[in-house]
């Protein structure tokens, strides 16, 4: 089983990305970060990245979600990783907490994910949602940390450029798509 992360900037068009590769018979998996925020604002917590234990439930969430996802086919693509929910605790001024590090080192010595990431830029601009709360200047900074943290991390960055959905889709297909060697 091969499994790919899809990251980078907020906004950036990860989750439309991911749909289209759903629709073309690729396994996804939905990013944890937006679930967790999506959970907590149901029950009335605003801003659920103010707390502790935000970076936690995340890091609990994707492991969860890494090892019950079924396998449908030879590829997976993750909308983010444990090294997203790293750049996302250094954006926020968060420690890396026994719990992430913890899954961090699991999935960087287990092989979890392959090398190459597919990093999606930015559109020029970053529109905002009930979990999406940052300019896109600030998008622009927590971008930079995500390449920081994968480089770190000793992952490839693939990048997919800023075009139009069927252009994205079909650079993402071509690196999933490609034998295995």
């Amino acid at each position: 089983m091969r499994r790919y992360v899809l990251t980078g900037t907020p906004g950036a068009g990860k989750t439309s990305i991911l749909r289209s590769l759903a629709e073309l018979g690729h396994g996804v998996v939905e990013e944890a970060a937006t679930a967790v925020i999506a959970r907590s604002q149901a029950r009335g917590e605003d801003e659920p990245w103010a707390r502790a234990s935000f970076i936690d439930e995340i890091a609990a969430l994707q492991r969860q979600r890494q090892l019950e996802t079924v396998a449908t086919g030879s590829v997976q693509v993750f909308d983010r990783s444990p090294v997203c929910t790293h750049a996302l605790a250094t954006y926020l001024g968060w420690p890396v907490s026994p719990v992430l590090s913890a899954e961090l080192e699991r999935v960087t010595s287990m092989g979890i994910y392959e090398r190459q990431v597919l990093f999606v830029r930015n559109l020029g601009h970053c529109e905002p949602t009930a979990a999406r709360r940052i300019s896109f200047e600030e998008s622009l900074v927590f971008e930079e940390i995500h390449e920081q943290s994968y480089r770190a991390f000793g992952y490839e960055l693939i990048d997919i450029p800023a075009a139009d959905l069927p252009q994205r889709v079909a650079a993402v297909n071509a690196v999933i798509s490609r034998p295995t060697g």
